[in-house]
């Protein structure tokens, strides 16, 4: 059974957690040759979750619209080729 983890309003499955814990680890050992201990590695991902969760819903949300826009400007211009030219 898969375990989820909750960080604010997004979970994240264990895999995903320790993908994410381990990619900041190796962000903060490349980028400033720190070693960063899992409670810390913990508390970023959870400050990120947070602080970015809404942006990035919003964001996902702005470009869901845009498609379903395009594919229904698509949709029309469909509908409006299947008329028949009448005399």
């Amino acid at each position: 059974m898969r375990r989820s983890f909750d960080t604010g309003k997004i979970h994240y499955t264990e895999e995903q957690q320790k993908a994410l814990l381990d990619a900041i680890h190796s962000f903060f050992y490349e980028e400033y040759e720190e070693e960063t201990g899992i409670i810390k590695q913990q508390r970023i991902l959870e400050f990120f979750t947070e602080e970015l969760a809404g942006i990035v819903y919003n964001k996902a949300l702005d470009d869901a619209m845009r498609l379903i826009k395009r594919q229904q400007d698509d949709l029309e211009a469909d509908f409006y080729s299947l008329y028949k030219e009448v005399r």
